[in-house]
């Protein structure tokens, strides 16, 4: 955990150091299937980051494409070849829950710890563990917060149950006849929101209510505090790909109706903690420390160097592995860079990122081992969100493979048209495996 802690606390300086950089790195350029080619002598190592909605699944159902080259990624003995996660921005359930429906679904044995959930960084926020926390969204909510260390913890139900006359919106749930008493319930310190609600109107009620009240919904507002209640929100996604043939409302949607309530309300900007799930960079370095232990079970003695994120959709899978590959790669720059001046190389060409080298030290060491990635190349499928049935490649692979004419991604992420460009587009995840396999020169049989 002081590991995970460390890694996090890394992270916010990469990312300020990411987010104030805009030509640090080599544009990410849509690369065609024939220069795609395996270019390295022998077997590279590397990771595979497998999102799950529109690309292994849609909704219930199985891709039959992932179910085909599922079966090739293990052994006779059902074991991995290489290190696999599956990094998704649901978050509506356990991690051993969510791995138990992927072995079902792709017919092999996926274990909890290749599960990254948008929520499971939270793991990692330990000065909220002994909060009172609210917390908001669908499933076990309540045991999803308590498997991530939350221990004081009040539901979205039990704040409604406490406060019956707060939820008035549906005239049938109102109080009837006489007026139920209030329960205490002590003062709320911050808000978890793991993802999209059911009665998006309660929630929404009820977390306006916690914030204006600065934690104490029972009482009156006098005076709005400013800033206010910590919150720490899951997914981003605006929309996603279910079984229907347009994409749905996700928990990016209703950040939006929160974030508008709020303003519209106070006249200020609702204020975030910390977004995490794709593309937040602290969840890519997450998965990544979960790539790095799958590779040591299986006995390899050299580093992952590079990672292979597979997604649908450009503003969460594409846009996520661009921004932790610019990071990965400003954080080798700096290494490079340090170590050509204590060898006695001379000053750099180009001056490091400001804060990379401090982040990378901390990080490793400059000489520690094992080290990150090289890198993270996105590979984008036509599965889900994005399809090529209503977007046409373009004939310019200098352009993006998007016309984003209207921005989906959260308010607090730039926009930066580059970070929608994936390294590949493919049908499907089965063509992406394939030519991974086929550029790192491992047999897929």
């Amino acid at each position: 955990m002081a590991k995970l802690l460390q890694r996090y606390n890394l992270l916010k300086s990469g990312l300020r150091l990411v987010k104030s950089t805009h030509t640090s790195t080599e544009k990410q350029l849509y690369i065609c299937h024939l220069s795609w080619r395996s270019y390295t002598r022998g077997r590279g190592f590397f990771g595979l980051l497998f999102d799950i909605d529109g690309v292994l699944v849609r909704g219930r159902t199985p891709i039959p494409a992932a179910k085909q080259i599922f079966r090739n990624l293990v052994d006779r003995k059902g074991r991995y070849k290489v290190p696999v996660v599956f990094v998704t921005n649901a978050g509506n359930s356990l991690r051993q829950t969510k791995a138990e429906q992927l072995s079902h679904q792709l017919e092999v044995e996926v274990s909890p710890d290749q599960v990254v959930l948008s929520h499971s960084p939270l793991r990692m926020f330990s000065q909220y563990h002994q909060m009172c926390v609210l917390v908001s969204g669908q499933g076990p909510v309540l045991d999803v917060a308590h498997n991530l260390g939350f221990q004081n913890v009040v539901t979205i139900d039990m704040l409604r149950e406490a406060f019956p006359l707060q939820d008035v919106v549906d005239h049938s749930r109102r109080p009837k006849d006489t007026v139920p008493p209030t329960k205490h319930l002590p003062p709320i310190e911050a808000i978890i929101l793991f993802g999209e609600p059911v009665r998006w109107e309660t929630n929404l009620q009820l977390i306006m209510d916690v914030l204006l009240t600065n934690g104490r919904p029972g009482n009156v507002l006098t005076s709005l505090q400013y800033p206010h209640l910590p919150v720490l929100a899951c997914n981003m996604d605006l929309m996603w790909m279910a079984e229907a043939k347009n994409p749905r409302f996700g928990h990016g949607m209703f950040l939006v109706c929160l974030e508008s309530l709020y303003r519209k309300v106070t006249g200020c900007e609702l204020k975030y903690e910390a977004l995490i799930g794709k593309p937040s960079m602290v969840t890519y370095n997450y998965a990544e420390l979960l790539v790095r232990q799958q590779a040591e079970s299986l006995g390899w003695t050299r580093p992952v160097e590079r990672l292979y994120a597979i997604g649908d959709n450009p503003m969460a899978d594409i846009y996520g592995a661009n921004l932790y590959n610019r990071y990965l790669e400003s954080c080798h720059n700096s290494r490079t860079q340090m170590f050509l001046k204590q060898s006695g190389g001379g000053e750099p060409q180009s001056q490091p990122l400001e804060g990379t080298l401090q982040t990378c030290a901390e990080i490793e060491g400059v000489s520690a081992s094992p080290v990150l990635p090289m890198g993270c190349s996105s590979i984008l499928v036509c599965t889900g969100v994005y399809s090529q049935d209503h977007q046409e490649l373009p004939s310019d692979p200098g352009h993006t493979v998007t016309e984003h004419q209207v921005f989906h991604g959260h308010r607090d992420f730039r926009f930066d048209p580059d970070l929608t460009q994936p390294s590949l587009v493919v049908h499907d995840v089965k063509e992406a495996v394939e030519l991974v396999f086929q550029k790192e020169g491992w047999p897929l049989e």
